[in-house]
């Protein structure tokens, strides 16, 4: 190690100069100088991270979003993009009479779903998606239905939605058949799940009796555990809104001072100064804020069309509150875009604020929004939630005699063959996009069946509705500039192409209709 020129030189045994970066290790991420000397760090595993915050992170995400009007909203608007009308399943059968008698025996099903018959299915899986989002976890209890029950049900099966409050996080110890129990989840020596400990009732209500502060074991074929790995090995869910939690509360401190201030300096219309006896002395003018030796008869009040006279010695100053300037709305803008990226929606979506988009930008934003809710949807409610239902609910239709299906049980992989159709998204601009699914379709870019499935539709539902209005219209002698097949894009009526050959005894001589 050498000195030169007031620069410390370090070299190795031949001479040669060693970066002084290569010292401190290969990344400077992983630095432990003084510039990184503050940075805490954590090698805690994903459920030991959890264990000690999930609970307070769950209250202060619902506190938020019961108080901040951006977040009561925004989780309507991330749960309408969701799911909407419902995330329907379409079965993949050859036999097509079969797959309309299952299909009928699910929509009727549906609205017998809820054990509490609050809600259909789709209801319940907004009520779950909700739950993602200020839980990060809900668990769905399935519940047969018996012939003692005196429940009238199309398919002897219900659903209970229950809250994660009732799995305790942290109930850690060992049950009685040697199995441990990890955050209330009990595991097996292999480490896969075999029952959930639940409390009797919500530990956050206050109809709390002894009795009801009972934890109940409940094997782990009764309960869909639905949330979002974030980390291998992760047992319990992260509120989605974690990483924005601090920000919205400071936020909203500082829109909440910002408020007060104004208010009070709104109240003073003006302040009325005194003069002193010495005239000329520096401290000539003394300012009071209108409660003058404390006599409410100083107080001068400020009505519509009057002219109060001041007492002689006194002049008014009126009150001149200070402006926020011109950097309070970018820098809200700003925190409200960073709050919107944290959580996965749009700063549009967030605020309802279009005034800075076109439909380019818009369509960009929306584009990333939706590929975020298309892979929700796939790998978490669908996978999670409507695949196991739908298993459950096959097995107690073929049970209770609701479906004959021969050979079911040893041929169950046929049935669960199902397409989970979310609701399609309309553009801004309808008119493009139909042209450009037109054009897919025509150059042999996408099938038919494919684009009325981005719609949310069925391909054999759409074409016998389509069959069906054609066969009505003809029958009642209906032409419509709808119907291609006698009518032009413009609505103009469609004619032979040869009229001379035509034969008198069929409509159109015999010709196609469709113009050539």
């Amino acid at each position: 190690m050498t000195q030169a020129a007031g620069f410390l030189k370090i070299v190795d045994a031949r001479g040669d100069r060693i970066p002084i970066r290569a010292l401190a290790g290969e990344y400077e991420g992983a630095a432990t100088g003084r510039r990184m000397s503050t940075w805490g760090t954590s090698t805690k595993g994903p459920n030991t991270a959890l264990y000690s915050s999930l609970n307070r992170l769950r209250a202060r995400s619902r506190e938020v979003i019961r108080n901040n009007p951006l977040m009561d909203g925004g989780v309507d608007t991330f749960v309408a993009n969701l799911i909407g009308s419902g995330i329907s399943p379409r079965w993949q059968l050859n036999d097509k009479n079969l797959k309309k008698q299952i299909q009928e025996l699910w929509s009727d099903w549906t609205e017998e779903a809820d054990f509490n018959n609050l809600c259909d299915f789709y209801g319940l899986q907004s009520l779950v998606s909700r739950a993602l989002i200020d839980a990060g976890e809900c668990l769905v209890k399935v519940i047969p239905a018996y012939p003692g029950d005196n429940v009238d049900l199309t398919v002897p099966l219900q659903l209970q939605v229950i809250e994660a409050d009732h799995l305790d996080e942290t109930y850690n110890t060992i049950a009685s058949n040697g199995n441990e129990i990890r955050m209330g989840i009990e595991i097996d020596k292999s480490g896969r799940r075999q029952a959930y400990w639940l409390w009797k009732d919500h530990p956050g209500e206050a109809f709390i009796t002894q009795n009801n502060m009972d934890r109940i074991r409940v094997p782990a074929s009764e309960i869909l555990h639905i949330f979002r790995p974030l980390r291998a090995g992760q047992m319990r869910g992260r509120p989605w809104l974690s990483s924005i939690i601090v920000k919205l509360h400071e936020l909203d401190q500082y829109e909440d001072a910002e408020l007060v201030r104004k208010k009070c300096a709104a109240m003073f219309g003006g302040f009325i100064y005194e003069e002193s006896s010495q005239m000329g002395d520096p401290g000539a003018w003394m300012g009071r804020t209108g409660t003058v030796d404390s006599n409410e008869s100083d107080i001068v009040a400020l009505e519509p069309g009057t002219f109060p006279v001041l007492p002689q010695g006194k002049k008014v100053e009126f009150s001149k509150p200070v402006d926020v300037g011109t950097t309070y709305e970018p820098w809200i803008k700003q925190q409200l875009r960073e709050i919107a990226a944290g959580w996965g929606i749009t700063y549009e979506q967030l605020t309802g604020d279009l005034s800075g988009v076109n439909y380019s930008s818009i369509r960009a934003g929306l584009l990333e929004f939706r590929r975020r809710c298309s892979m929700l949807q796939t790998q978490t409610l669908v996978f999670q939630l409507c695949r196991p239902v739908s298993r459950f609910w096959m097995d107690a239709a073929v049970l209770s005699g609701a479906l004959d299906i021969q050979g079911y049980f040893p041929n169950r992989r046929i049935y669960r063959r199902i397409k989970w159709r979310p609701d399609g998204w309309p553009w801004v601009d309808p008119v493009k996009d139909q042209l450009a699914q037109q054009m897919a379709v025509r150059n042999g870019f996408k099938s038919r069946a494919k684009v009325i499935a981005e719609m949310g539709d069925d391909i054999e539902v759409v074409d016998a509705e389509i069959a069906e209005d054609n066969d009505r219209a003809d029958k009642m002698g209906l032409i419509y500039d709808t119907d291609p097949r006698n009518t032009a894009k413009t609505g103009a009526m469609q004619t032979a192409a040869d009229d001379a050959s035509a034969d008198p005894a069929t409509p159109n001589g015999g010709k196609s209709n469709v113009q050539e």
